[in-house]
């Protein structure tokens, strides 16, 4: 079974809705992790989303590269332009960079409820047709 990692920076929301969707795509041919250069716990709006999906989050945890059972990648895959840039140098047959819009960024300035869920969801159908779209490229 080949591994293929998702990396961004805190590990709390793009990252984690990556291996979520990946998880549902690519689970016969890849073992699927997340992982940030920092840890940032999982985002509430992120979960919110994904529940809306019917994406189950339970188990996801916030995780440092470190921390993971695999050093052995087929796969990288950045979510964010400063994991790319700030990330150790991780082997791997092969690197993808793949940026998405970071909804915590966006959002902080905002204090409608329902405007940070439509950046959220936003983000997440995304995510989702992107991993769709890698998911046919690389099985």
């Amino acid at each position: 079974m080949k591994n293929i990692l998702f990396l961004c920076t805190g590990n709390s929301c793009r990252s984690q809705m990556a291996e979520a969707f990946a998880k549902r795509s690519l689970a016969s041919h890849f073992n699927v992790f997340s992982a940030g250069i920092k840890k940032h716990g999982l985002n509430p709006y992120m979960l919110r989303v994904m529940e809306e999906v019917g994406v189950e989050m339970n188990g996801h945890e916030s995780q440092l590269i470190e921390e993971l059972p695999c050093s052995d990648w087929d796969v990288v895959v950045t979510v964010c332009s400063h994991a790319k840039e700030n990330c150790p140098i991780l082997q791997a047959k092969q690197h993808i960079h793949m940026p998405f819009d970071d909804p915590p960024g966006i959002c902080s300035s905002y204090t409608d409820e329902e405007a940070i869920l439509a950046v959220y969801r936003r983000v997440r159908d995304e995510i989702s047709q992107k991993i769709d779209k890698l998911a046919l490229d690389l099985v």
